[in-house]
């Protein structure tokens, strides 16, 4: 009777430590608000857009007029954004060099006058941009690319870039330099030129099609790139890599899910960075491409101001999930020229790894990863849990910090 009462008594300690290590995350975890939560605020920026632009319900819906009715300049958002003059100026001096655009939907997620708004921070011009830092090709895919929409630097799959065309103009986008000054979709020659690449490299066996945002092709260029990869038999899998669940959901419709299911495997990355992306249309998108079949990844950038903190990103994991979107890869920020304000330091991410696991499921903890410069490659980062290695024995250490081996 006394060893039983003295084991309940150690269990009870140790579930109490459980309880108490996670007080720290629940004593946040409401006030770091989804989307989905902030909604009423949400709806009625969304009620102002659309008496300024004159436009419906109907409208809104479609992702055609979302795409025509995106936000250029710092006059234009003015109305529904306070912005001082400095401000005004400053975005119109980024914009002249790094093009600005946001469909309304994606503007209607701002909180007015925080400036710490992390939809904000992603989206408008800010005077940091013009730092000289950095270079506007770190990854050097110019040196990796065939046919100059190809990116090539794996063995055994590549990189098709359809268009440069997105929803929004990410401030702290990688290929910054591509956008241009006018959307443009790839011409059916360079398609076909790399669809005849891929049939010729028989070691081919993943293709990525990316952009700008692969799902801002037409529907019938969707389905005819499909339908030519299908064909080539050692092509094993198609992924898209999109934001337009989280920048322009009304994208995803029911026609583009019937192409895309079509021709399974299929998979989709897309690429929520904070938990105020997460709205009923970006789940409602999420959700109609999970019925279909399609595997979903998240490939988050870690951004300071934005998503450097360990309880946002759980929240954001953690929310994603029920959205049956897996976090896949936590991207270090690359050292793109004007996007040095949102770049982070490597303990930033590792604390970030550690506060995860253990602490939420393994469905919920990415991978981290650093980007070689000039093409090297992806390269996962992890906090060191192998102590030690020899003959005999390997020595580790838990997600609480306690040691113990293993027979090796």
């Amino acid at each position: 009777m006394e060893e039983s009462m003295k084991i309940n008594k150690n269990n009870n300690n140790k579930f109490d430590r459980l309880k108490d290590s996670i007080l720290d995350y629940l004593d946040v975890k409401d006030s770091i608000k989804t989307g989905i939560e902030d909604y009423d605020r949400i709806k009625f920026q969304k009620r102002r857009i659309l008496e300024m632009l004159n436009a419906t319900d109907k409208d809104w819906d479609d992702y055609i007029w979302q795409l025509k009715s995106r936000f250029t300049n710092a006059a234009h958002i003015a109305p529904v954004i306070p912005l001082d003059g400095k401000e005004t100026g400053d975005i119109a001096r980024v914009a002249a060099k790094y093009r600005f655009a946001i469909s309304p939907y994606y503007l209607s997620l701002i909180e007015p006058g925080n400036p710490a708004c992390p939809i904000k921070k992603q989206s408008i011009p800010s005077v940091e941009e013009m730092s000289e830092e950095g270079e506007l090709d770190p990854m050097d895919e110019k040196g990796s690319s065939i046919e100059d929409i190809i990116t090539r630097r794996y063995p055994d799959r590549l990189i098709i870039k359809v268009t440069n065309i997105c929803g929004m103009f990410c401030r702290f986008c990688q290929r910054r330099r591509m956008i241009g000054e006018f959307d443009t979709n790839c011409s059916v020659e360079k398609l076909k030129k790399a669809v005849d690449y891929v049939s010729s490299n028989n070691e081919i066996r993943d293709v990525l099609i990316t952009g700008g945002d692969a799902f801002l092709l037409p529907d019938s260029q969707i389905q005819w790139l499909l339908s030519e990869l299908r064909k080539i038999k050692h092509v094993e899998i198609i992924r898209f890599g999109t934001r337009t669940p989280v920048t322009i959901p009304q994208r995803i419709t029911p026609n583009l899910v019937k192409i895309l299911k079509k021709y399974h495997p299929v998979f989709v990355n897309t690429h929520f960075n904070s938990p105020r992306e997460i709205t009923p249309e970006s789940k409602k998108a999420c959700e109609m491409l999970a019925d279909a079949g399609i595997p979903l990844g998240n490939q988050m950038v870690l951004l300071n101001g934005v998503n450097n903190d360990k309880h946002i990103v759980r929240k954001l994991n953690q929310s994603l999930l029920t959205l049956r979107v897996k976090p896949y890869y936590i991207f270090h920020p690359k050292t793109v020229k004007g996007t040095k304000h949102f770049w982070v330091n490597i303990q930033e991410g590792l604390e970030i790894m550690e506060s995860l696991r253990g602490n939420t499921s393994g469905l919920a903890i990415p991978s981290y990863i650093v980007n070689g410069p000039k093409g090297l490659g992806k390269t996962p980062i992890l906090p060191n849990y192998l102590l030690y290695i020899g003959k005999g024995k390997a020595v580790f250490r838990n997600w609480q910090g306690e040691t113990f081996e293993i027979p090796n």
